[in-house]
This record gives structure tokens, C-alpha cells and sequence, in this order.
């Protein structure tokens, strides 16, 4: 772990994204582009095993996306993107793809989900970093909007998604969000 903690300095500069060709992805069936940048940005957990090595998560994308297309009917796994417990990003959709994750919001908005179950663990301080560079760059690079709004899954859906502890940390993200684009924008 990185030892970040919320409300600690993060180096928004770069993010490490493991594109699906090297996880192995599989086509998608379909893509929609987004009109404009998202929105929402929409924090979901899987719910399954906490991954923190790409042994572990690898073979756990191929698992979801299986599952989104096979059992659930998606044309693609749901996500945009996807953040194991080591703070590797994991491209799913990726960004300006109309995901498969919270219903009536997938046309504005961009679903992360961190790779656990974050009703029964806490998540790393890795994966809480990457996920703020993440949506530094995708600020930065024009596929979300600079007041975006964070919000947990269940503030859009009945579900306990994105967990207890990962929800919990939510405000504080916002905060840390806030004032790490507020800087970046004011110095524009």
C-alpha cells in the first residue's frame, strides 16, 4: 500500500490503466458513445473476492465480464472501469462508453467499482488513490465534467453497493476531489 489516507496529497499526474487486451477481454457485442462528458461518477464494489494482485484479478474480470454478458445480458462487462485492492485501474468499458451499471444514469455517467466486497473490508489506500487520479485525468481529459458529483450506487438504486466501509469513505473523497480540482482549475 501507498499509505494514503483521504484528505492526504495525491500525485494526480498519472494512473497506471491495464487496458483489456491484457486482461483478455473479449468483444463487446455492442458500443455506445456518450454525447458529452459524464456527469456522475458512480462507485460500486463487485461484491465478490478482494483482489489485490493481478493473478487475482485477472481471472476475476473475465469471470464479470462473463457474467454481465452470459447471465445478465449486457453487451459488455458493466463497468467503465475497475480497481483492485493493489491500486491497478482495469479498463472495462472504459471512458466515453456508455456503461452497464446503474440503469436510468448509464448515458451521463462513468461506474468505478473496486474489486471486494467492501461490506465486510475496508479498502486500500492504493485503490482509494487511484481511483482520485483516475478521475483527475478523466477531468482533465475532458471525458467528465469538472463539477461532476461522486456518489455511491445505492444513491441511485435500491442496493447495498458499493459496501458499508467504501461508502463511508465517500464523503471524504468528495472533499479531497473538490479541493485537488479547485486547485488544478484556479491555476488555469
Amino acid at each position: 500500500m501507498d499509505g494514503h489516507t483521504p484528505g492526504e496529497p495525491v500525485d494526480m499526474n498519472a494512473v497506471a490503466v491495464v487496458c483489456r487486451r491484457a486482461w483478455n477481454a473479449v468483444e463487446p457485442r455492442d458500443r455506445t458513445e456518450m454525447k458529452s462528458p459524464a456527469q456522475t461518477v458512480i462507485i460500486h464494489h463487485t461484491a465478490l473476492r478482494f483482489c489485490a494482485h493481478p493473478r487475482e484479478s485477472v481471472p476475476q474480470l473475465a469471470h464479470i465480464q462473463h457474467m454481465h454478458i452470459q447471465e445478465r445480458g449486457f453487451d459488455d462487462i458493466g463497468y467503465n472501469f475497475l480497481i483492485s485492492g493493489d491500486g491497478m485501474v482495469y479498463e472495462g468499458r472504459g471512458w466515453g462508453i456508455v456503461g452497464a451499471h446503474a440503469k436510468e444514469h448509464n448515458f451521463n455517467s462513468v461506474g468505478i467499482a473496486f474489486m471486494g466486497n467492501f461490506n465486510y473490508e475496508m479498502p486500500s489506500s492504493a485503490s482509494l488513490s487511484a481511483l482520485l487520479r483516475l478521475l483527475h485525468i478523466g477531468v482533465l481529459h475532458g471525458h467528465v465534467q469538472p463539477n461532476f458529483v461522486l456518489v455511491g450506487h445505492r444513491d441511485v438504486a435500491k442496493t447495498e453497493c458499493p459496501g458499508e466501509h467504501l461508502y463511508a469513505l465517500l464523503p471524504k473523497l468528495r472533499d479531497q476531489l473538490q479541493n485537488e480540482l479547485f486547485s488544478v482549475h484556479s491555476l488555469h
